[in-house]
């Protein structure tokens, strides 16, 4: 259940809103609802990502509210280390960020990795994202190392360009 969410009127008074919300794995048909957690062309890895699902390689959640919308989603993948669930790309829809769903989505994600008998979650974080590495360590991840990464990512004049960073890599045993 999400519980807490503030919104502000116009005037001084905050409001509370308490709403319920289910995890379940993101489904293909769940993407276009998704268009806030990446570029087109991060949508495009995503699906890509989703077809891994069926052979057990990776799973991919998706935190939903009432109506089943996608409000949170990342995955697991199971490949990267043979002792580890390894969690990758981890969005939470920004207007509802710092309201739990991330709390929520990376317990869920810890607990599918227990059920597959592993013991240990890893994750990548990049160094210029110290709200996400606080979350990370809030929740009993520990740095362990860095490494760099890239990827390919859409520009807003739609451009394709690669994005280097470097990451800090955490884990946690479970």
């Amino acid at each position: 259940m999400l519980q807490g969410v503030t919104t502000e009127d116009d005037s001084a008074d905050a409001t509370t809103v308490t709403l319920p919300v289910t995890v379940r794995d993101l489904l293909p048909q769940d993407l276009p609802a998704c268009t806030w957690s990446g570029s087109a062309t991060h949508l495009r890895h995503v699906e890509r990502e989703l077809a891994r699902t069926a052979s057990g390689e990776v799973e991919y959640l998706a935190v939903c509210t009432p109506v089943d919308l996608p409000v949170a989603i990342g995955g697991i993948d199971y490949q990267v280390s043979e002792e580890a669930g390894t969690l990758w790309q981890l969005a939470v829809l920004p207007a509802l960020q710092s309201c739990g769903l991330g709390t929520l989505l990376v317990r869920a994600a810890e607990q599918r990795i227990r059920l597959r008998g592993l013991h240990r979650a890893e994750l990548a974080v990049e160094e210029d994202n110290p709200r996400a590495r606080a979350l990370y360590e809030r929740l009993g991840y520990v740095a362990y190392g860095r490494a760099p990464d890239a990827w390919d990512e859409e520009g807003p004049d739609g451009a394709i360009g690669r994005h280097e960073t470097m990451c800090v890599l955490l884990r946690k045993d479970l």
